[in-house]
């Protein structure tokens, strides 16, 4: 799939609204359109879970089909004429579609207003209001659908997340017995979200009613046990012992607490509650495959938690954002240094909280990837130490997720990315850490690659994948996805590919990655191709594919160091094989030196993405 090159307007896009959070519907000027059957209704779903990108017909037809009859494709055509009919009634005879619109091989529905995305929005700082928009469960008719599957779970899942953050805030801002009632349909509809059970004993305990919090807490026990043979997590356990000491910071705030919230700034009660919870949506949007979204709020909610002057929230709020990354290079390096500049400012004047320092040290250390700062792998050493210290696995995940963005400053250090994949493993396994724990199968998938054990890497892989069908993480499947196209080295597998790379707002790692990866097969400079980041060392081979040696022996001294990420070799041995082709014996002394500690590793391949073959090859 791809984005379609043609537009509407403003005007059109807006005309007619999308439902998918309950039956598929659509809407124009209020009124509900007639979407005909079952198959019409399965099209434009299927045509909205891409999300504005072209589908082939080949896969529409797979998708609706379990075992296709013939004339499936003009089936498809007819559908699609009969939704144009009734998306677009005004639109004269025989012109084009400018909403359900034909893009080489397939459809794209360049929608602007659906539902799923608007809720997406909200639940960032509006979540009762996103929570309105749900008229029963996403892709409702299409509920056994393989295709429907992860975008029904994923939006479930934040909404389940929205719901309890939303509970959250409400204990937060004193308001307790608010929140039972909600909580009480949550668990009874959800019985296996802990948090849901967790969050309901406290509301109850902070409404005086501690017998019933406590009954809550023995139901959930004997549920887990007799349902799944499972005792309560720490949260749950530890609450159940905070009950039964009436532990003085289970309390609701205080009015004193509330009138000052009230007070300062004129902003409403419970807002620092809302927007510290907001940050953990952000999170679970993040890791649902909703990045660009979450990505685009985080730096409002930062600046935000900056304009309450209180330092410990504004760590918080920064800190709350743990995501985990695989990916050495920024997606936007001046989002990257934004975010840097506020955790240097806030731990500037950070009372001595020790846990929040450790947050905001692993928060610079991951936002300065790719830079040559000193300052990135001081902060991962700080975070590591502090984190250590401490004892507390969240808090360590995180730190070595830091220390592993700060692994790639000199050539030949896959072997300390594969310690810290190998004691993430560990650490995430025992804790419940999931997202961590496939980060760790990542980062080894990477540095066993490397060396080109790839026996392990692809067990690895596995691994991952396994973790990421049963939790609902989407993007883990792009990085195996790439890692077997590599493994493969196919053209074809690289395409397939980078199709998966598209809309998920990484472009750190999709901007010139493809044509990177095919000149890796055959050393063909695609001169049209977007080269993204990786242009100024491509640029050598492009003009001596025109004969013009002096410019490219040019262009091969003004190309810099490469950037300290998982890239390195690579580029370094491109420069190298460039060096060769002008006969710059100087230069390519000095490569060769640069890049020598990684002789045993195949260049390149510790991104688990692609190579160009072993370094050893590139050092005679």
């Amino acid at each position: 799939m791809h984005e379609p090159a043609g537009r509407q307007s403003a005007t059109d896009q807006q005309a007619v609204r999308f439902g998918v959070l309950g039956p598929v519907a659509a809407w124009a000027g209020g009124e509900p359109l007639a979407l005909k059957g079952l198959r019409h209704r399965a099209v434009l779903a299927r045509l909205i879970v891409a999300r504005r990108r072209v589908v082939p017909v080949s896969r529409l037809v797979a998708d609706l089909w379990e075992e296709p009859p013939a004339g499936t494709v003009g089936a498809v055509q007819t559908f699609v004429a009969d939704l144009r009919r009734v998306l677009e009634p005004s639109r004269p005879p025989r012109t084009p579609s400018r909403l359900l619109v034909t893009d080489g091989p397939g459809y794209a529905l360049l929608a602007t207003d659906v539902d799923a995305w608007e809720f997406e929005s909200l639940v960032a700082d509006r979540i009762p209001a996103a929570l309105a928009l749900w008229r029963g469960p996403a892709y409702a008719e299409f509920a056994s659908e393989p295709w429907a599957a992860a975008e029904r779970s994923r939006l479930a899942e934040l909404r389940l997340r929205a719901v309890e953050n939303l509970a959250a805030s409400r204990l937060a801002a004193g308001a307790a017995a608010q929140a039972v009632p909600d909580l009480d349909a949550h668990v009874t509809e959800h019985p296996w979200r802990e948090e849901g059970w967790r969050l309901l004993a406290l509301a109850l305990y902070q409404s005086g009613r501690q017998a019933d919090a406590l009954a809550v807490l023995r139901r959930a026990r004997a549920m887990l046990a007799d349902q799944l043979g499972l005792d309560p997590g720490p949260r749950l356990r530890r609450l159940e012992a905070d009950v039964l000491a009436q532990d003085p910071r289970l309390d609701p705030p205080g009015v004193w607490t509330r009138a000052a919230e009230v007070y300062d700034r004129t902003v409403a009660v419970g807002s620092r509650a809302r927007l510290e919870s907001t940050v953990g949506l952000l999170r679970t949007l993040a890791v649902t495959g909703g990045l660009r979204a979450a990505q685009e709020h985080r730096l409002a909610a930062i600046t935000a938690a900056e304009e309450f002057g209180d330092p410990a929230l504004t760590a918080r709020v920064i800190g709350a954002y743990d995501v985990p990354a695989i990916w050495t290079r920024s997606d936007d390096p001046v989002q990257a240094r934004e975010v840097v500049a506020a955790a240097e400012r806030t731990l500037a004047v950070l009372p001595d909280i020790p846990a929040s320092r450790c947050r905001l040290l692993a928060t610079v250390a991951l936002e300065m990837r790719g830079t040559r700062s000193p300052r990135g792998p001081q902060a991962a050493g700080q975070a590591e130490d502090i984190a250590r210290e401490l004892g507390d696995p969240a808090l360590l995940a995180f730190a070595l997720n830091g220390r592993f963005m700060q692994s790639c400053t000199r050539a030949g250090m896959s072997p300390q990315r594969d310690a810290v994949g190998a004691e993430l493993i560990e650490l995430a396994a025992r804790h419940d850490l999931v997202t961590f724990e496939v980060l760790g199968h990542l980062i080894r998938l990477q540095a066993r690659s490397a060396v080109a054990d790839f026996t392990a890497a692809s067990a690895h892989a596995a691994a991952a994948d396994r973790l990421a069908a049963r939790h609902e993480l989407p993007l883990v499947g792009v990085f195996t996805a790439w890692y077997r196209a590599m493994r493969a080295r196919s053209a074809s597998a690289y395409r397939e590919a980078a199709l998966l790379l598209e809309g998920t707002g990484m472009p750190g790692v999709e901007r010139g990655l493809l044509p990177l990866a095919l000149f890796s097969l055959d050393s063909e400079a695609d001169p049209a191709a977007d080269w993204g980041p990786y242009r100024p060392w491509i640029e050598p081979f492009l003009l001596l594919d025109n004969g013009d040696h002096a410019a490219a022996r040019d262009a091969l001294h003004a190309a810099p160091e490469p950037p300290a990420d998982l890239m390195y070799e690579l580029l370094c041995c491109l420069r190298i094989i460039a060096a060769k082709a002008v006969d710059d014996r100087g230069l390519l002394a000095e490569l060769r030196a640069r890049v020598a500690p990684a002789g045993a590793e195949l260049a390149g391949a510790g991104s688990g993405l692609v190579t160009l073959g072993p370094v050893a090859d590139h050092l005679r």
